[in-house]
């Protein structure tokens, strides 16, 4: 038999379809659309287009039945609900990395979360210092994450000069602390608790649950669960995007099929010989549709889920987020630079420094256990990276400032993140 019959049957639209492929599966492709929406925001703001960009992303949109409404802004709905998605991607790559990857070992895990919760405290002490409890202390949330897509720009840019371990301790902790960023929301910036609401979305995570143990398989089933979970944190007055942390958490990491069952169901499908008629009712009609289940079902749900989501996540809700979020008007008077100098000084200096301090501690108390190949100099060059805070502070931001502070933020995220991708770069390359 040739190779060629081997592969499926090729269309002219492949040639197309292949190239898209090729397109995503490059890392810094998502960095950089991120980064080109992030350019485009900018310019909008500080052009006369600037009250109908902001008219557009405050449009109010969404249904009202009877005396129940569920209405927001385009942006609302892509702050806290296309959000969500990302935290949902967040969670399942940090689940797989524990489960199924290199940081299985408790103390291998142990470093980068050392590292990441190094990368929250010093950062926040860092800011505060300079802010002396001056207006916009409130909002010391705003320096605690790393953006990971940001991140992985850089790394994708930087190539096979940057060994896989520290690929993985700075993917590892950035994805750490953008878990901690969400808590450090719901927690910190959540209002008004609804114990009733609280307790309904309690209550819709307990039939998540029950239902993976009675074996439902549907996507859909899932998916029509979490919308409702996530319709009862939002009206609990805590923020809804915890749902995608908890749903990714919960989803399992290990296949429903395993790789000897695969192989033995292949093997009744190609017993059948040449020309066999795959009628329906049929027993080989059954093993034929049998293996599409089991192809399927060979790879794990939080493996199958990536693969569906990571495209939209890093290719429209990232940039959607940029568009929304990332706009500041320079023109504007009454920046306060005590505050743009604090979020600077917290993520340049205090990330960086909290990283490696913390990661010493650890490995230091026998509490972690650093790979050979990550010499101190690489983690301490790899660190600066961890101050590209972009996305994730803003998306704190804009509930952690008031709206007169907003421009100042974001000036001061734009610069520290800047910053922090520069010197990052410039260290490892």
């Amino acid at each position: 038999m040739s190779e060629a019959m081997g592969r499926l049957p090729s269309e002219p639209a492949d040639w197309i379809t292949q190239a898209f492929k090729r397109f995503m599966s490059i890392e810094a492709m998502a960095g950089a659309i991120l980064l080109g929406c992030t350019v485009v925001a900018l310019v909008l703001a500080n052009t006369g287009l600037s009250e109908a960009v902001t008219g557009f992303w405050e449009m109010k949109i969404g249904l009202q039945a009877g005396g129940v409404e569920a209405v927001r802004s385009l942006k609302q709905w892509i702050n806290d609900g296309l959000m969500t998605l990302f935290f949902f991607l967040i969670a399942l790559e940090l689940k797989r990395e524990l489960v199924l990857g290199e940081l299985r070992q408790l103390r291998a895990a142990a470093l980068p979360l050392a590292a990441a919760m190094g990368g929250m405290v010093v950062p926040v002490a860092v800011f505060l210092l300079v802010m002396q409890g001056g207006v916009g202390a409130v909002g010391w949330g705003t320096v605690m994450s790393t953006d990971t897509a940001f991140v992985i720009g850089c790394l994708a840019l930087l190539g096979s000069r940057v060994p896989e371990t520290l690929r993985l301790f700075i993917l590892s902790l950035a994805i750490f602390d953008d878990v901690g960023a969400i808590l450090v929301v719901t927690i910190g910036y959540s209002h008004g608790l609804n114990v009733i609401a609280l307790g309904a979305a309690g209550l819709g995570l307990a039939a998540v649950w029950g239902v993976a143990r009675f074996g439902v398989r549907s996507l859909f089933v899932y998916f029509a669960l979490g919308g409702c979970i996530w319709l009862a944190f939002d009206l609990s007055g805590v923020h809804a995007t915890l749902t995608g942390v908890l749903l990714g958490l919960m989803t399992p990491a290990r296949s429903w099929v395993s790789d000897l069952r695969l192989h033995a169901i292949l093997d009744r499908v190609t017993a059948y010989p040449p020309g066999e008629r795959w009628e329906a009712g049929t027993r080989a009609r059954g093993d034929l549709r049998r293996v599409g289940v089991a192809a399927r079902e060979a790879l794990s749900p939080i493996e199958r889920l990536e693969i569906l989501m990571h495209p939209w996540v890093a290719f429209i809700i990232m940039p959607l987020f940029a568009l929304a979020n990332a706009g500041t008007s320079f023109g504007t008077v009454g920046f306060d630079a005590t505050l743009t100098l604090a979020i600077v000084a917290a993520f340049a200096i205090g990330k960086p420094a909290g990283v490696l301090l913390f990661s010493f501690l650890a490995v230091r108390l026998r509490l972690a256990v650093r790979p050979s190949q990550l010499s101190w100099g690489l983690i301490a060059s790899g660190s600066l990276l961890t101050g590209i805070g972009f996305a994730m502070a803003l998306f704190i931001a804009e509930r952690a400032f008031a709206p007169a502070l907003q421009d100042t933020v974001k000036l001061g995220i734009l610069i520290a993140s800047s910053v922090s991708a520069a010197m990052g770069l410039a260290a490892l390359a």
